[in-house]
């Protein structure tokens, strides 16, 4: 059950699952500490403001190489965690089965890409819980699946913008996608680093959607750059996090005739994917933690 309410000093509209009923968090709108209620509607109760921090929260790698592990063993995830194995399995054993492999694949990344993006949210607000995944009715069940990859593909675009555009503007020269990585001119090169770059910054373009829900914000790149640049380590540390979630499901790819045993083991990288993913996506919402002091007031 979802508790709805509004943050007492910008009036922003907060949701959280129950289970996080009297836990305190941080309106992503204003950065207002409030005490969640026991019910939708209910005034949370305000907390007093900080002085915030000219210095970075410490223990960054800690919270993310060690504190992440614990949420695997809180029996209060049980219920999250049960519930990706279960999609996983299911799109897995769906995929050759004819035209429905492809809705229950697009659903469940869909509902995955949700959950991740939820994951970014409360760790950002200081909530070190797994997320419920909600179902939805009706047609809300089919906005759930939409929405979050619709969300992705978005932030993808953004941080690949420069690149589309200086591609686009020299494909009259003969450029392509294609032959940008066959040649190395100074050009190519250039064409090289913009993309790669717009991935880099892709965690980045992630959390500013998940933790603001603003999407035009995606537009403003010295936002994304500034925290960026200022903790390049951490920040670096979240991408490979990512990249390895990434590459561990590129070789997930299910053989065209696998034995059983091939089974159970392309089944298994499936499942690994999902814990490299929620411990990369905590850490994108454990880099605004601990690195809000150079995100800027505006945030």
């Amino acid at each position: 059950m979802t508790i709805q309410f509004h943050c007492p000093k910008c009036g922003a509209l907060i949701a959280f699952t129950d289970k996080h009923a009297g836990q305190s968090v941080k309106c992503m709108t204003c950065g207002q500490r409030q005490i969640i209620p026991e019910k939708s509607g209910q005034t949370p109760q305000k907390i007093e403001p900080k002085v915030t921090p000219e210095f970075p929260l410490p223990g960054f790698y800690r919270a993310v190489f060690v504190d992440s592990w614990k949420i695997f063993f809180d029996k209060d995830n049980l219920t999250a965690l049960v519930f990706v194995t279960a999609v996983v399995c299911f799109k897995f054993f769906s995929a050759g089965i004819c035209c429905l492999g492809y809705f229950v694949y697009f659903a469940a990344w869909g509902y995955l890409f949700g959950f991740y993006l939820q994951i970014i949210n409360e760790t950002a607000a200081g909530i070190d819980k797994l997320p419920e995944i909600e179902m939805g009715t009706s047609i809300t069940f089919l906005w759930y699946m939409i929405k979050p990859i619709l969300t992705f593909i978005f932030a993808v675009f953004i941080v690949q913008l420069p690149f589309i555009i200086t591609l686009a503007f020299f494909s009259n020269k003969g450029v392509t996608w294609e032959n940008i990585w066959e040649t190395k001119t100074a050009l190519n090169l250039v064409l090289r680093g913009l993309f790669v770059g717009g991935l880099f910054l892709f965690p980045m373009a992630i959390l500013v959607v998940a933790i603001l829900e603003d999407l035009p914000e995606l537009l403003r790149f010295d936002r994304l750059l500034v925290p960026v640049i200022r903790a390049f380590i951490p920040y670096f540390v979240v991408v490979g996090l990512l990249a390895a979630a990434c590459f561990i499901e590129n070789k997930a790819e299910k053989d065209a005739t696998p034995s059983m045993l091939q089974n159970a083991g392309i089944l298994a990288i499936n499942l690994a994917v999902q814990l490299v993913a929620i411990i990369a996506m905590r850490s994108i919402g454990l880099f605004y933690r601990h690195y809000d002091c150079y995100f800027g007031k505006s945030w």
